[in-house]
């Protein structure tokens, strides 16, 4: 899916990652903003990465549940989700993203998400 959106993986570990995604042709809703789906679609994805850098080698981590604040426009050329740990478990972790779109070098808040992640140990 991040392939598909040109999305990539800015930096992750510790509780925190940030995801940059180009808001393409594509992308875009009927009233020439980034669509909700971009927007949700790296808010998840920087959680979940997120949550995925405070587990164990070999871990994997699944969305249990996400919602949604959608805050403002999404104009610009870029997105950006920043994901952190909340609340770090060894059956759930509760995650945050941030989202923001970037025009002209100046950036505002679009969205904002809140979740669980559940770990899938390995073994």
């Amino acid at each position: 899916m991040m392939a598909t959106l040109g999305a990539t993986l800015a930096k992750a570990g510790e509780g925190e990652a940030e995801i940059h995604a180009p808001i393409l042709p594509g992308s875009l809703q009927q009233h020439g903003y980034a669509h909700a789906g971009l927007t949700f679609s790296i808010g998840d994805s920087a959680a979940g990465y997120a949550a995925l850098s405070v587990m164990p080698d070999g871990a994997e981590v699944l969305t249990s549940e996400m919602k949604i604040h959608l805050l403002a426009p999404a104009r610009g050329d870029v997105l950006i989700a920043r994901g952190r740990v909340i609340k770090p478990g060894r059956r759930l972790v509760i995650v945050q993203a941030d989202i923001h779109a970037r025009a002209d070098g100046t950036e505002t808040h679009v969205a904002l998400m809140t979740g669980t992640m559940v770990p899938i140990l390995p073994g």
